[in-house]
């Protein structure tokens, strides 16, 4: 017999969306319409199958020997894990039921469990223990021995019958270290040469049942901050497995995709979460995402459409998934409106309850390289497509455009090195952990925001090298553990003052701020900061290019020289001394009468003018030749990405067109912060002339006259009814002022007309705030007073019954609360 349940579930998913799936007991459906459900014809087919062979020769799957090696580890640690919660059981101890029905099992998440195979990559796994296990029984901290003298250090003795220490001790563990301070605790260790990472899940029962299901809500019911966020890692890997596993052929592409994806990520230096880039779940999320618009593509064009998308994405609004849902356990739910969400820049939103932001750590400046390389990659297999379309591209080898490792150490005139050693090799391990997890904090908050500088960049690979000033006072040990990170900038020459830049200070504030709240601290931990220019970096950092250093300057020159930026200004010169020239030409035969000499002259400047015309039209004839059917084409799936992305900005963001969103989101990588409620000129759009003057409209070639500071304030004084005197207009200083006794048109004839009609020659100034104010009153302590509204009436007494609400001492103060109303705290109240 079926179960009604299930018979109901089944009915209504059939009623649902497309592409919408059954999780944890409940209906999951997209948040984007399709964008085009059309399958791909002979062409795309055969562009697929270029970039299949070139997966198949670049980008190497696990070996099956490699993936019985993982399967055998993965069971001797949840053999590990099983008994250790016996233990803690025994332990206790427990009645014999109770210790044979604990349970307790190890999942995985990530790529491990979507099934990427990437030999040598990671596996993260988590623990789901009863709440008989704790988290100081996981780590073992806190383990006072039995011949404990009572003055020796503990910090570093841990329980024996620890789980971190009964791994430690296991022969095939090696590159142990434990994370127990971090937000989320974590174990990394390498078991037969696999690296594993495993966190800790203490449930809110007594067992583990064996039909445990990870995915249903209510396993959050009444857990700490940790364990939900480690529960987060699978149940999210599940939803995304479900979410793209509507046919098998759709979920290999999606694989493929995700491999192409990572692989680019990786060369191009942005596959790191805590440095400020993408992570793993942040590009499963983005892949599914496209998947959605286009559900049955191709792989190849999948990738191409992954880069449209996010090269036209209108940040800040999020990647979603799904709609967040809250299924009423207390939990925070990510929410687009929410105070501490209006700052987020690129939110990549989890579809699993509760939805959270994956990418907290993407700052303005990481947001800025990410939609670099999106354009680049965009630009690079929109080429490839075209040159398929056209009979060009015989093979899957130029895919290979798309990977070339990143020319970071070429691409800025300065660079910064952050090298962390220390005394031993394991406090150098946990020390540069660290500070690798602080180091988005230098680089975005400090350097990036208090600097004038265009453009910042932090290299998520280390160098396993000690690049430090050969003065620096350092033992052989601590040049021997060290490690080293790069950072490459630009200077914004338009906000810089002088011509040096000192890091001192947020270097200072960087150590006091952030590197003070390790613990414990090891005598020999440091922190070295050196600056070089591009010429002057180490040869290390070129071992990536066959021809070391001599060929990456030469690269570098290419670069510089065909740089559009570059060329342009040098088209401008050139424009310009041609002109000057001819403006030259001019005088002179204005000063000669003769008229043969004039005749010469006329000639030279008909050569000056052709000369001009010719390096225009050769401006023009550099652009290549567009079809017509190709612009059509293109223009055709813009508009219909357009149409999806203008589904989600209804949904989650203020109602804009198209112009507005996109001039948000130039805001937004140029560093302007986006504020609600402006006026018609914001503050972020002004832009400096020549001289330092500030431009309106950001653009200070379009402005017909640039005024200085003075001048301006000179302006903004004369439409206040102020007179200003300079030397050029008076000669005598005060005679232009308007004596008190001829203002009301008394006793003399030379009062203006416009003064004996009424009109007044001073008018007042006028204060207009862009934003907004509510009128509030204040207390004697400065606190505002709340008024109270239809949900809530403030008393200080009990005034007896009122139908609908009740007496008590809530988040609004002493009063009257409406019964069942949520509780929403006035804006003006909020300080």
């Amino acid at each position: 017999m079926s179960n009604p349940s299930t018979n109901s579930a089944n009915a209504t998913l059939k009623n649902a969306p497309p592409l919408s799936v059954t999780v944890g007991g409940r209906i999951v459906s997209p948040a984007l319409p399709i964008v085009s459900a059309s399958t791909p014809n002979a062409i795309e087919q055969k562009f697929d199958s270029y970039l299949e062979h070139f997966s198949q020769q670049n980008i190497p799957l696990e070996t099956t020997q490699g993936i019985q090696t993982r399967e055998r580890v993965l069971a001797k640690i949840r053999k590990e894990c099983r008994d250790w919660i016996r233990s803690v059981c025994l332990k206790i101890p427990l009645p014999p039921d109770a210790v044979q029905n604990a349970g307790g099992d190890l999942y995985t998440s990530g790529s491990y469990r979507l099934g990427v195979h990437e030999p040598g990559a990671d596996i993260d796994t988590i623990l789901v223990a009863p709440n008989v296990c704790t988290r100081e029984d996981f780590f073992g901290s806190g383990y006072i021995p039995p011949d404990y003298d009572g003055e020796s250090d503990l910090s570093r003795t841990r329980d024996p019958d620890s789980l971190a220490e009964r791994i430690k001790r296991h022969p095939n563990v090696t590159n142990f270290v434990p994370v127990e301070g971090a937000a989320v605790p974590i174990l990394t260790f390498d078991w037969e040469g696999i690296n594993i990472d495993l966190l800790f899940a203490r449930l809110n029962s007594s067992s583990v049942p064996r039909d445990f299901d990870i995915d249903n809500d209510s396993v959050l019911d009444g857990v700490d901050s940790a364990t939900e966020k480690s529960l987060n890692g699978p149940r999210v890997t599940n939803l995304i497995a479900a979410l793209v596993g509507g046919t098998s052929q759709r979920y290999e592409t999606f694989l493929k995709v995700v491999r192409c994806v990572r692989k680019w990520a990786k060369a191009k230096g942005l596959y790191s979460n805590k440095m400020g880039y993408w992570g793993g779940v942040n590009i499963n999320i983005a892949v599914v995402l496209v998947v959605q618009l286009y559900p049955n593509d191709c792989a190849a064009n999948l990738l191409r459409k992954f880069f449209l998308v996010f090269k036209s994405w209108r940040w800040p609004n999020p990647i979603l998934l799904t709609k967040p849902h809250d299924a009423g356990l207390g939990l925070p739910v990510w929410n687009a409106h929410h105070v501490n969400n209006l700052r987020q820049v690129a939110p990549v939103i989890t579809p699993a309850y509760p939805a959270m932001n994956s990418t907290l750590s993407v700052s303005r400046q990481t947001l800025q390289i990410l939609h670099e390389e999106f354009c680049k990659g965009h630009e690079i297999l929109d080429k490839l497509w075209k040159d398929h379309q056209q009979g060009n591209l015989q093979s899957g080898d130029r895919f290979q455009e798309l990977f070339h490792p990143s020319d970071f150490f070429i691409s800025y005139p300065l660079y910064l090195s952050i090298c962390t050693v220390g005394p031993t090799e394991e406090d150098a391990q946990s020390w540069t952990g660290f500070v690798e997890s602080r180091m988005r904090k230098l680089v975005s908050d400090m350097l990036g925001k208090s600097l004038p500088l265009s453009k910042i960049q932090l290299w998520p690979k280390k160098v396993e090298a000690c690049v430090a000033d050969r003065t620096a006072l350092l033992t052989h040990d601590q040049r021997k553990n060290s490690v080293t990170y790069f950072v490459g900038f630009n200077v914004d020459k338009l906000r810089m003052r002088g011509n040096q830049l000192d890091i001192e200070r947020q270097m200072q504030n960087f150590q006091q701020w952030e590197l003070s709240r390790f613990q414990p601290v090891v005598n020999g931990m440091d922190v070295l900061v050196k600056n070089f220019k591009v010429k002057e970096l180490p040869l290390i950092c070129f071992q990536g290019y066959e021809g070391g250093k001599l060929e990456a300057m030469k690269k570098r020159r290419n670069f510089r020289d065909a740089d559009p930026r570059r060329q342009q200004a040098k088209k401008n010169a050139r424009l310009e001394e041609l002109k000057a020239k001819m403006e030259e030409m001019k005088k002179k035969k204005e000063a000669i009468a003769a008229k043969a000499a004039g005749e010469k002259k006329r000639k030279r400047e008909d050569d000056e003018e052709e000369d001009i015309g010719d390096l225009k039209e050769s401006e023009e004839s550099e652009k290549p030749p567009v079809s017509a059917g190709e612009a059509a084409a293109a223009q055709e799936e813009e508009a219909l990405l357009e149409n999806a992305l203008d589904a989600i900005q209804n949904e989650t963001g203020e109602k804009k067109t198209r112009e507005e969103a996109e001039r948000d989101r130039q805001q937004l990588l140029a560093g302007e912060l986006l504020v609600e409620g402006g006026g018609d000129v914001d503050e972020d759009e002004l832009a400096y002339g020549p001289d330092g003057a500030r431009l309106l409209g950001g653009d200070v070639s379009n402005q017909k006259k640039v005024l200085s500071i003075a001048e301006r304030e000179s302006e903004i004084l004369r439409k206040s009814g102020y007179n200003i005197v300079s030397e050029d207009e008076f000669a005598v200083v005060g005679g232009n002022i308007i004596l008190p006794w001829r203002k009301n048109g008394r006793g003399s004839s030379s009062v203006s007309t416009n003064e004996r009609k009424g009109e007044n020659i001073n008018p007042k100034t006028k204060i207009a705030f862009k934003t907004k104010f509510d009128v509030v009153e204040l207390d004697a302590d400065g606190f505002v007073i709340d008024k109270g509204d239809e949900d809530y009436s403030p008393t200080p007494v009990w005034e007896g019954r009122r139908p609908g609400f009740e007496f008590k001492l809530g988040e609004r103060g002493l009063g009257y609360y409406r019964t069942g109303k949520k509780v929403v705290v006035p804006s003006h109240t909020a300080y």
